[in-house]
């Protein structure tokens, strides 16, 4: 059936090609056009078919729907277009001729107008390829939090990705295009009689241009509309929700008593830890367990599960799926919006004003609170978070130079590793626990960042995959720091939580996971207070 309908595709152009170009005018050269563009427009619609859009079959078509015929016919159109014009141009029936070209003001108007349509829709087209490849369903708001937050500290291998991802994309194509736009040319169209016609002058040149690089400029944001579901941000404007408003119960109003002797908080976000890493007999997705310490550590204490099993999660919502909008939602209960206007997240007293949160309120209870980071806390604004609410001392990658932790010209991954991080933390931990108050220390890691992580150089290599050997170190460390916790003298009166801020984004290791298996966070809470509720193991909610 594609063959019939290629050769269908091959008769009109052959058609054509007599028509226009045929200019000895015979049966024979007639039968010879026909046999020669059916053969060569199958054979390379075909191939295209196979190669490019990956058909399985062309010879056995059962399996196929009209629509897959109706598309293939268009194809062998197309090839069967190319290869006209390629014959035409090398057999002289069309030349390229040189035109000087308009110099007035509208007409290099149009040229450069047609330029800028293309630089955009080249960035719209493979900005959205990056996104969606290097970030996996990455959250529409989260693409426009970070446009509109500070950028301060991030890991430049980003930066690198980027330049040499959709930026050099965009130069390349952009610059083959502008060939085209900026050339001064005109076909000519030689008849039978050897009359010669311009059918394609500068001014056709222009408007073409300028169609062309209006639809890509269109087809990219649409691509990159449908690609980043870009219609949820419009939502996010555009539709009233009250579901705030029913549900949200303000902490500053609300009472909350606190006991006379309070408790510590011990808070750590551990990057992109979900439960797909441990071993499919405890629901997660791997053969063998990545984080076995971990998983031990959790038969310890309570963890919150949406299913009957013991490593569940409570599923994520909106505005909760990236670290900065982790942080701010465990601490709010409140999800992170998408902002109105620039630096809605990035200016000192403007991250969230209106919030009160568990800082705020762990501050009117008098406690020390300490937010530590291998980073840099100005990147997404968090160092303008923890100052306002909570006024914590903030503990970060600059800090950790301006104190001589580290050499000034010390950078490892997107700031100094945790091995680092976890040495700091007790020394810390240490301080507060002398001073005779309450404390909340905050951390998060970053070694399980995307793409692949960071392996320690201390690092075991059991697996042959970067990444996996990156979770079962960082998670083992992790057992390895609570466990020096457990052994001092002010665990007795100490809760730790320890959460993954979100689902991984290093789409690659997940390249080829089951589309129906669920994700999810990991979670864990040990040595709650004694007097808690509910203190089964496992909180299904």
């Amino acid at each position: 059936m594609f063959i019939l309908c290629g050769t269908i595709g091959a008769v009109i152009i052959s058609i054509i090609e007599m028509i226009a170009f045929c200019r000895n005018r015979k049966a024979l050269n007639y039968l010879h056009t026909v046999i020669k563009n059916i053969f060569l427009i199958n054979l390379i619609s075909l191939a295209i078919l196979k190669y490019v859009f990956k058909y399985a079959h062309f010879i056995n078509t059962d399996k196929y729907q009209t629509e897959s015929f109706v598309k293939f016919f268009f194809l062998s159109l197309i090839v069967g277009a190319a290869l006209l014009l390629i014959h035409a141009f090398v057999n002289r029936y069309l030349t390229f001729e040189e035109e000087t070209a308009s110099k007035k003001p509208g007409a290099i108007f149009m040229k450069v107008l047609s330029a800028v349509f293309c630089i955009l829709g080249c960035a719209a087209f493979f900005g959205s390829i990056y996104a969606k490849g290097s970030y996996g369903d990455v959250a529409p708001d989260e693409l426009f939090i970070t446009l509109f937050s500070p950028t301060a500290g991030t890991d430049p291998g980003v930066y690198t990705e980027i330049i040499e991802g959709p930026v050099f994309q965009t130069m390349l194509v952009s610059a083959i295009i502008f060939i085209f736009i900026f050339s001064n040319f005109k076909i000519t169209y030689h008849t039978m009689d050897n009359v010669e016609k311009t059918v394609f002058n500068d001014l056709w040149h222009r408007i073409t241009s300028l169609v062309l690089s209006f639809a890509m400029l269109a087809g990219g944001i649409a691509y990159g509309v449908t690609r980043l579901e870009l219609v949820k941000v419009f939502r996010a404007y555009a539709m009233h929700s009250d579901i705030i408003e029913e549900n949200y119960v303000n902490p500053k109003t609300a009472e909350i008593i606190f006991p006379e002797r309070k408790r510590n908080l011990i808070h750590i976000y551990l990057e992109s830890m979900e439960n797909s890493y441990l071993s499919k007999d405890l629901g997660g997705y791997m053969e063998q367990n990545l984080m076995p310490e971990l998983t031990k550590l959790s038969y310890e204490g309570i963890t919150f599960s949406n299913n009957d099993t013991k490593f569940g999660e409570p599923l994520e919502a909106p505005g909760t799926t990236w670290s900065v909008a982790s942080m701010v939602n465990m601490t709010t209960g409140l999800p992170m919006k998408v902002p109105t206007k620039p630096n809605a997240y990035g200016s000192k007293d403007n991250f969230l004003p209106g919030a009160y949160t568990m800082g705020d309120i762990l501050k009117a209870q008098g406690y020390n609170q300490t937010v530590m980071f291998g980073a840099d806390a100005n990147f997404g604004g968090l160092s303008y978070y923890y100052q306002s609410h909570g006024d914590y001392k903030i503990m970060d990658y600059n800090y950790a130079k301006r104190n001589g932790l580290i050499p000034q010209d010390y950078k490892v991954w997107w700031g100094y590793e945790d091995d680092k991080l976890y040495e700091y933390a007790k020394n810390e931990l240490t301080r507060l626990s002398e001073t005779g108050k309450p404390f909340n220390l905050t951390m998060e890691t970053a070694d399980t960042h995307r793409p692949g992580g960071y392996l320690s150089k201390n690092a075991p290599t059991p697996y042959s995959d970067h990444y996996a050997n990156a979770i079962a170190y960082s998670t083992s460390e992790t057992v390895k720091f609570v466990r020096w916790i457990q052994k001092q003298p002010f665990y007795e009166n100490t809760t730790i939580v320890l959460i993954g801020d979100h689902l991984s984004m290093d789409t690659d290791f997940f390249k080829n996971f089951d589309s129906d298996y669920l994700r999810i966070q990991y979670n864990l809470i040990l040595n709650p207070a004694p007097d808690v509720a509910n203190v089964n193991k496992k909180i299904s909610c």
